[in-house]
């Protein structure tokens, strides 16, 4: 190897290195950052960091809101950002169990996971013959309007928690600071109940039932919910929704290393 090819082989590394970490930086300032959030994260000058994310949009992996110049991890940091998550053991242990869950209620089941912007599909089972609504795979779910997302919000600590739900709307997040309010008192009940469910609160006639997945360190490792349309979909605490629902996350969890 020559002297001017390992010049232009360790140049190429050290632009991939850097490439790295304001994708890295994208990914863990939220869903949106300016430029100078970005410099300042990656602590890299503001004009590099710009020919870099000029490079990233051009390539899928970065995006930017024409309206505020923000930037946001682009379609194609998504895509491989699920194929990360498809290979956690969570997925590969829980959602082969999904259909069963499916035909055993009769409405769609889907498996979502904490990620970067909050909690994301990565499995969906359909009901055969029902509409569902998003509930595709990659599909971002509020934190706070959503049965999936309450579950999340009542579990995780806020240091995971907060970031995401500065997207929320700011009566909900000051609900969520408030230990007196009606969505404190919510996500308390949830802790207790190891359940949420929702009638209509994210899409109109459209209701949903989610349960924990814990792992060995009793840390929510996924969220499973069920969902259907309000007029058949009971989500009484102890109609047979919840109760399979219920036995579905102990089972689960208990793959997952769980005291059962």
């Amino acid at each position: 190897m020559t002297s001017s090819t390992r010049t232009n082989s360790k140049q190429r590394v050290q632009s991939a290195e850097t490439g790295a970490e304001v994708l890295k930086a994208l990914a863990k300032l939220g869903p949106s950052a300016s430029l100078s959030r970005i410099s300042e994260y990656t602590d890299m000058a503001a004009a590099k960091v710009h020919r870099y994310l000029q490079a990233m949009i051009a390539s899928g992996l970065a995006a930017q809101d024409k309206q505020t110049g923000r930037y946001q991890l682009g379609p194609e940091a998504v895509t491989i950002g699920l194929a990360a998550l498809a290979n956690i053991d969570v997925v590969g242990n829980v959602s082969d169990m999904l259909p069963e869950l499916r035909d055993e209620i009769h409405h769609t089941c889907f498996l979502a996971v904490w990620g970067n912007h909050g909690p994301t599909i990565v499995r969906v089972v359909e009901n055969v013959g029902q509409v569902t609504i998003l509930t595709r795979v990659g599909a971002i779910m509020p934190l706070l309007t959503s049965a999936t997302g309450l579950l999340f919000a009542a579990f995780l600590p806020p240091s995971e928690r907060d970031p995401i739900a500065r997207t929320e709307p700011q009566a909900l997040q000051d609900q969520l600071h408030d230990p007196k309010s009606e969505l404190s008192m919510r996500l308390e009940r949830i802790r207790l109940d190891r359940r949420s469910a929702i009638q209509g609160l994210m899409v109109p006639g459209i209701g949903a039932m989610a349960v924990p997945i814990f792992d060995a360190r009793m840390d929510v490792a996924a969220v499973v919910t069920v969902m259907g349309p309000e007029a058949v979909f009971d989500v009484s605490p102890d109609g047979p929704i919840a109760t399979s629902l219920s036995n579905f996350g102990r089972a689960a969890s208990v793959r997952l290393g769980a005291p059962s």
